[in-house]
């Protein structure tokens, strides 16, 4: 992951002139501005995953206490307990860059907090993903024909890859140049 908060790929992350010259961005800010400024994008971003990931975290919480879960199968009463560790692991993910901000503030290290909290975030984000589909997965078991399942999920999963991994990494890759600038 990259000191820039995970972002990478140019005019996000460096200061082209004045106090950094040569990292040809066109943005005029020191070190602690651009920490400052990514901060402030990284929490925007954690703030949509995070409503997510505990929406759907207080979701699986409530269905071991409905009367259905009792008659569920061994295989799916295993698939809820993943899900639910799986999202318990993403919200402490999505979570940890606030405590861990709260902990170093006024250390003079936000930058290096910066790239944490990036680090963190996409960790919560492939917790979340992984979340999606295994509470997906066990839906489908319940709610369809298990020969469906596979299919269904497998093109969701897809579906997700798509949006939050290939078409960035994509767009990284068509408008950044070689010098991680454009």
């Amino acid at each position: 992951m990259q000191e820039d908060g995970g972002r990478g790929g140019g005019s996000d992350s460096d200061s082209g002139h004045g106090r950094n010259p040569g990292r040809g961005s066109g943005r005029d800010e020191s070190p602690e501005e651009r920490a400052d400024r990514q901060w402030e994008e990284l929490v925007q971003e954690i703030r949509v995953a995070q409503t997510g990931v505990q929406i759907l975290f207080g979701f699986l919480l409530t269905v071991v206490f409905t009367p259905h879960f009792q008659r569920l199968s061994e295989t799916d009463k295993t698939l809820y307990v993943v899900t639910v560790v799986l999202g318990a692991l993403a919200t402490g993910a999505l979570i940890g860059p606030v405590a861990f901000h709260r902990i170093v503030a006024g250390r003079r290290i936000k930058p290096q907090a910066v790239a944490w909290a990036s680090r963190l975030t996409f960790a919560g984000i492939v917790l979340l993903l992984a979340t999606l589909v295994s509470a997906l997965t066990l839906i489908l078991r319940v709610a369809t024909d298990d020969a469906l399942v596979p299919w269904l999920v497998t093109g969701v999963l897809a579906w997700y890859l798509l949006c939050w991994f290939a078409l960035p990494l994509w767009a990284r890759f068509r408008y950044t140049s070689e010098d991680g600038n454009r």
